[in-house]
């Protein structure tokens, strides 16, 4: 499960990411009553930089809502996220968002690219609100897709593309802005085998030299990880360490 160009000889002077400390999330109509939901409980957890580690565990067990939190999409009810010096559930809407434009990566299980647009655009939105000149945008994108093996289909839309062409789209847009953390639900939870084990191998080219955090049912995506995290009813039953 280790690989050792990712995980460090000795992992107690290994850098620290992200550090969550004592996360609980309640979805519902007020924390706590009886219509709430909890889905993240007391999860204390620390992410090591050029790592990959996996959240795993049954649906409904906090994967995809622990890892929306770390993205800063949305504000855990109690706990804090620590992340490039700062916490984020101290941080107001736009200034989460201004950080996670310049700093975090996601890779969304159903890819959200925009149907109107070619790959080169859909890698290039994200510098758009960054202040990047067309052309330097368009640069950008080119030799991202070039690096995913997709430099013939740039001027392509996504419907002309296949499952694993819009995912490689979508994991060259998270890079676009080049983050330091990448998030990725499910990446290839609706690809086929071997497409799925392509994406997974791209994962880990990007794990050289930045933090990845993977949600994942997928046994392939466990073995490529350099951490698993196993998630239940919102609690950590097992860290990978």
């Amino acid at each position: 499960m280790t690989d050792a160009r990712h995980a460090p000889d000795d992992p107690d002077a290994a850098t620290v990411a992200v550090r969550c400390s004592k996360l609980t999330h309640d979805y519902g109509a007020t924390a706590g009553s009886d219509r709430s939901v909890t889905a993240l409980r007391n999860v204390s957890l620390e992410i090591r930089a050029n790592e990959i580690t996996a959240l795993t565990g049954p649906s409904g067990s906090g994967k995809s809502t622990l890892l929306h939190a770390l993205a800063g999409l949305l504000t855990p009810t109690e706990g804090t996220i620590e992340f490039d010096d700062t916490d984020l559930t101290d941080l107001s809407d736009a200034e989460r968002t201004r950080l996670r434009r310049r700093e975090i990566g996601f890779v969304f299980q159903s890819f959200h690219l925009l149907p109107a647009l070619t790959a080169r655009a859909n890698v290039a939105l994200p510098l758009v609100p960054l202040g990047y000149a067309k052309a330097d945008r368009r640069d950008r994108a080119t030799k991202l897709l070039a690096q995913v093996d997709l430099g013939d289909r740039a001027t392509h839309k996504p419907a002309e593309l296949s499952g694993g062409e819009r995912q490689r789209v979508a994991i060259a847009r998270a890079l676009a802005t080049e983050p330091e953390l990448v998030l990725a639900d499910e990446p290839t939870g609706e690809l086929d085998t071997e497409t799925g084990q392509q994406i997974l191998n791209r994962l880990a080219a990007v794990a050289d030299d930045r933090t990845v955090v993977l949600a994942t049912h997928d046994e392939r995506a466990l073995e490529v990880a350099d951490r698993v995290v196993r998630l239940v009813d919102g609690t950590v039953t097992d860290d990978g360490r």
